[in-house]
């Protein structure tokens, strides 16, 4: 069984999300891509951090009745600060004999190095590196360069930071998330 592992805060969850999900899903021809809401992301200090069971909602409404889809609450049940190593040996106790591939955007893997125990991460799953704009792979360290894999997908222009901006601002995030997402985030007051 192939698992893809798809982490972040998903504040909110939105279409890139759902359409590199399911890019990946095909290219690597992977079995599930299961996505991870963070309970406390160690790498990312935001005001505007919904609560973990909010997150978790809106992930579970954006893959609806996607079957290659799941959501994992293993962090959030968890607590605490969400440290990726950790992930991974939960998810090899629930998906015994599973090839996992942790999926990350480029600009993770220029500070990968700092990530807790990420010899171990590197040596457990395959980490799969999805191309950004403005990140070079040069900047990435070579023990890390050498067992990770990048892929080039389709840069979309949609950023859960941008669409909190645009709710603040008034403006509309309509297409950019699903519309159980969208409806979620109106009827709760989220991001205002």
């Amino acid at each position: 069984m192939k698992i893809g592992i798809y982490g972040g805060s998903f504040n909110p969850p939105h279409i890139a999300h759902l359409i590199l999900a399911e890019s990946l899903y095909e290219i690597l021809q992977l079995d599930r891509v299961v996505f991870v809401p963070s309970a406390v992301p160690p790498h990312k200090q935001n005001d505007n951090l919904l609560d973990a069971a909010q997150r978790l909602r809106l992930t579970q409404l954006a893959i609806g009745d996607n079957d290659r889809f799941e959501v994992s609450d293993i962090e959030i049940k968890r607590g605490g600060t969400s440290y990726t190593i950790e992930t991974i040996h939960a998810l090899d106790k629930l998906y015994k004999n599973a090839t996992l591939y942790l999926i990350v955007g480029v600009d993770n893997l220029v500070t990968f190095h700092y990530w807790k125990d990420y010899s171990s991460i590197l040596d457990r799953c395959t980490v799969i590196a999805m191309k950004r704009p403005g990140f070079e792979t040069s900047r990435v360290r070579k023990d890390v360069l050498d067992k990770a894999k990048i892929v080039d997908l389709p840069y979309l222009e949609i950023s859960s930071t941008g669409i909190r901006r645009r709710i603040r601002e008034g403006k509309s995030i309509r297409y950019m998330v699903p519309d159980s997402v969208l409806e979620e985030i109106k009827k709760c007051g989220f991001y205002l």
